[in-house]
């Protein structure tokens, strides 16, 4: 997208130097991109603490369940074949 703006010149030589940018286009895009990249880290870091996650010993009893469901349908199937 093309796009007019005034961008003060210390912040743009700066942005250019610290991104390592050989044009203006390419210092805005890269601080753009690593603003928005900080902006998902951040969100991601606030986020921590909220998920509600099994624990390992809450997934082994699940597959254990499963295992035994699974083990049970095997054996009435192989004994109402009879």
């Amino acid at each position: 997208m093309k796009t007019t703006i005034d961008i003060p010149e210390k912040a743009l030589a700066d942005a250019m130097r610290y991104t390592g940018a050989k044009t203006k286009r390419e210092a805005v895009v890269k601080a753009l991109e690593e603003f928005n990249r900080l902006r998902m880290v951040e969100s991601l870091i606030a986020s921590f603490g909220t998920w509600d996650i099994a624990t390992n010993d809450e997934i082994e009893a699940g597959d254990l369940e499963e295992i035994a469901e699974k083990t049970s349908k095997l054996t009435t199937s192989k004994l109402g074949s009879r």
